[in-house]
């Protein structure tokens, strides 16, 4: 899932200075999930905008809606009424949700309260690591289900670099060289042989990208 964080909230009252009118919007799906901006993220950072203003003794409307999905135009599509009523949206959604909304509704503007950090993968217990790059050239076929690109520090594809110590990476000794994961991986496969072709099978995506899907119903 696409993993994103809240913006510094001196930093959100300073992008909605100039309007009087905001209309926070979260979204459904990966944001709600790692709990960052959903429907309860949207509550929280409406109150505190209004506590703020208020102790300025500025006044300011401050709507609150959640959709399922912000990168979908039908669900845009269904706040285009609700949305014209304010000045500005605050998306709380990674940067594709932000642009979806450009797309469907040219006004009014549309400011990201949330960067967008990285691809994420649950553990289960509330936290999410950066395991893919949707760089377009997936090589997990021959590296045992473990990508070397998102995990290695420096996106090494020809094996581990020579500061790798004792299985651990050198930039972070609290993360093990993806490339021995890797090894001990095939190792156990006995699919040592696909480290020969890996550097091979590398090739750069020219971007942006698009994918077109034909409608199947």
């Amino acid at each position: 899932m696409i993993v994103a964080e809240r913006k510094p909230l001196a930093e959100i009252k300073e992008m909605i200075s100039s309007y009087k009118k905001v209309l926070v919007l979260g979204c459904g799906s990966c944001v709600t999930v790692c709990l960052t901006g959903g429907k309860k993220q949207v509550e929280m950072l409406a109150s505190a905008l209004r506590a703020m203003k208020k102790a300025e003794g500025a006044e300011i409307v401050i709507g609150e809606r959640t959709i399922p999905r912000q990168c979908e135009p039908k669900f845009v599509d269904q706040i285009t009424e609700e949305a014209s009523r304010y000045d500005v949206i605050l998306s709380m959604a990674c940067g594709i949700g932000v642009q979806g909304i450009v797309e469907r509704l040219k006004k009014p503007p549309v400011i990201p309260a949330m960067n967008t950090t990285f691809l994420g993968m649950a553990d289960g217990k509330g936290n999410f690591d950066e395991v893919c790059l949707a760089c377009g050239n997936c090589l997990l076929g021959f590296t045992g289900g473990i990508c070397p690109v998102a995990r290695c520090a420096k996106s090494l594809i020809n094996g581990p670099c020579g500061g790798s110590q004792r299985g651990l990476c050198e930039a972070s000794k609290d993360n093990p060289c993806v490339w021995q994961l890797i090894y001990n991986r095939l190792k156990e496969l006995d699919m040592l042989h696909l480290l020969k072709n890996v550097s091979h099978k590398r090739k750069w995506p020219v971007h942006p990208q698009k994918l077109s899907k034909e409608d199947s119903g």
